[in-house]
């Protein structure tokens, strides 16, 4: 028995003064050779630190990729495409998984989360991160042996900034590990779906909780 849900629209110097201790009289040229190139060092130290904030600025965000290409799940070693359920990926600003360039990425948003907990105890720094967004797929719910599965989507576009969703947890609809955390980009969207399926609505802050 399949239900398909319709699709929806995707609504994401300073200065300093310093006293003069030489009373001895200066000469024509008046300041000395130290002076010069502690002058010279201190405005090389003070280029060279704005031209570090200038890359880091100026390095642009993350974009979510295609988990098309048989991409295995970085928890469990699932081929994320061949399951149920919603999909993630996760880029940190220190180092990448496994020497590989690129994200982390998940066949399910509860390993995405202690993946994400594990990383951030190890001092890593969360880039950006994307999950499917259900509200804006044609997904389908489909029953199979009492159980209800939620179909996956993993192009690029299926994917939305996994801190500006609400997620449904608890719900009788499982992803590919079993019971899962359904993202939606739309709060009426996620409180509907409780409503339907069971469970409450989380913000991605209360899932690291």
């Amino acid at each position: 028995m399949t239900e398909r849900t319709h699709t929806h629209d995707r609504q994401a110097p300073h200065g300093s003064s310093s006293r003069c201790c030489n009373h001895r009289t200066e000469r024509s040229g008046g300041l000395s050779r130290r002076r010069v190139l502690s002058g010279a060092i201190a405005v090389a130290g003070t280029g060279l630190a704005g031209c570090l904030e200038d890359d880091a600025a100026d390095e642009p965000p993350a974009e979510p990729v295609a988990l098309t290409d048989g991409q295995s799940c970085d928890v469990c070693g699932m081929v994320i495409e061949d399951h149920y359920g919603p999909a993630g990926q996760l880029f940190y600003a220190d180092g990448n998984p496994d020497e590989r360039d690129g994200p982390a990425w998940f066949d399910s948003v509860a390993e995405l989360v202690v993946y994400h907990e594990e990383r951030v105890g190890l001092g890593w720094e969360l880039r950006e991160g994307f999950v499917t967004d259900y509200s804006s797929v044609d997904y389908d719910l489909e029953e199979r042996d009492g159980t209800t599965y939620i179909s996956s989507h993993v192009a690029a576009d299926d994917f939305a900034d996994a801190t500006e969703l609400h997620y449904v947890v608890d719900s009788d609809v499982e992803g590919a590990m079993g019971e899962d955390l359904l993202p939606f980009s739309t709060a009426d969207d996620a409180a509907a779906f409780a409503d339907e399926h069971g469970g409450t609505v989380r913000e991605w802050t209360a899932l690291l909780e």
